[in-house]
């Protein structure tokens, strides 16, 4: 076992091999506030890569209704029972053990392996809310009846729990842009990666005997393109980029600026280990109690940064971003009340104003004389 550091505990970790990290970091950021489950991100990714013998089930993304909802059954709460009541200190350093430190003998990793009943229920828990309104009872405000959608794809992990637990060395990140593929040629369909990964974003395919999960739409990216759940997200709440180290950060570039700067965006799951390169926006709704346990101690923070960024035009308008192009921006700038995004090459990709303009069309089209609106 090697020592790591990892910036979203605050702290050094063992994992089973030596820190190495890629040139540059494929991430994402999800705004869970404007998620309306219609699951249009689901079936982009289905018919795009999963619609195959074998791959039935295979959700590599999908969304599901918190508090009640999983997929697969229980994926979170059977390895937060495994792990045990865990803590954060107070100045933000994870105080616990991750599903690396705290394996069992002769295990390399923390998990557990998924039934076939467990993949048998995509939307259980769908709008389920925490506590209820029934029986002639009224909703009234501000009420604790709350549940919000979580959407979910493969974290493309710094540490990924499949490759640490992968005994064939199958699994690797790409040394370009930090995504975790597996190599086919040498799976043998084991399955502990499936074990291993906390997120439960590795699938078995019984079909080819081996282990297939998300690509980070490779050839899209490849192409400075995002992939196909961020660009064809109806509620326009994902933004794909790349993530520095906080020592590293550019403040110009709109994941380390979400992330690091104003801290709005939050990993799923810190606790694990494998510092997740997918970050939340968590629910202002939502309460907090809940949400530390999924997002980690920055919640309350974070809830309270989004809920005043009317009153921050930087962050404002970078939201407004959020699905406004296909590209991968690589750098914003705000110039008045106009967002601008740059990619790569440092070619302007997208200009977008943080508050709609409003046209008022005249009742009477003066240069003709007549209504120009519908009557009678």
């Amino acid at each position: 076992m090697a020592k790591v550091y990892n910036w979203q505990l605050g702290r050094e970790m063992t994992y089973w091999y030596p820190e190495v990290r890629p040139q540059k970091q494929f991430a994402g950021i999800f705004d869970v506030n404007k998620c309306i489950a219609c699951q249009t991100c689901t079936l982009a990714c289905k018919t795009t890569w999963t619609s195959g013998k074998g791959q039935e089930y295979m959700l590599w993304n999908s969304v599901e209704t918190k508090p009640y909802g999983y997929y697969p059954l229980g994926w979170d709460v059977k390895l937060l029972d495994l792990l045990g009541a865990q803590s954060f200190a107070e100045d933000g350093k994870y105080a616990g053990k991750t599903i690396f430190e705290s394996a069992p003998a002769g295990e390399r990793v923390q998990g557990w392996r998924p039934t076939q009943r467990d993949y048998a229920y995509p939307n259980v828990g769908e709008d389920d809310c925490a506590g209820g309104v029934d029986k002639g009872a009224h909703l009234t405000l501000p009420h604790m009846n709350w549940f919000f959608y979580l959407a979910r794809t493969c974290c493309h992990c710094t540490y990924p729990g499949c490759l640490a637990s992968c005994p064939r060395g199958s699994i690797y990140k790409r040394p370009e842009d930090g995504i975790v593929l597996v190599d086919q040629s040498r799976c043998r369909g084991y399955q502990e990666c499936v074990k291993g990964c906390p997120y439960k974003r590795t699938f078995f395919n019984p079909m080819t005997g081996t282990t297939e999960k998300c690509v980070g739409c490779l050839p899209k990216h490849e192409a400075g393109l995002a992939p196909q759940c961020f660009q064809n997200c109806i509620g326009k709440i994902r933004l794909a980029g790349h993530i520095s180290k906080p020592d590293k950060m550019r403040e110009d570039n709109p994941m380390d600026f979400l992330v690091h700067v104003k801290k709005v965006a939050l990993p799923l799951f810190p606790q694990f280990g494998t510092e997740p390169n997918m970050f939340y926006v968590p629910p202002i709704h939502a309460p907090a109690e809940f949400l530390r346990q999924i997002f980690g101690p920055g919640v309350e923070a974070a809830q309270k940064t989004y809920f005043n960024a009317h009153k921050d035009m930087d962050l404002a308008g970078l939201l407004t971003l959020f699905g406004s192009t296909e590209q991968i921006i690589d750098r914003f700038k705000r110039e008045k009340e106009t967002m601008i995004g740059w990619n790569e090459k440092g070619e302007e990709i997208i200009r977008v104003p943080i508050t709609e303009p409003t046209y008022i069309r005249e009742a009477l089209a003066s240069a003709r004389g007549v209504l120009s609106t519908n009557v009678p």
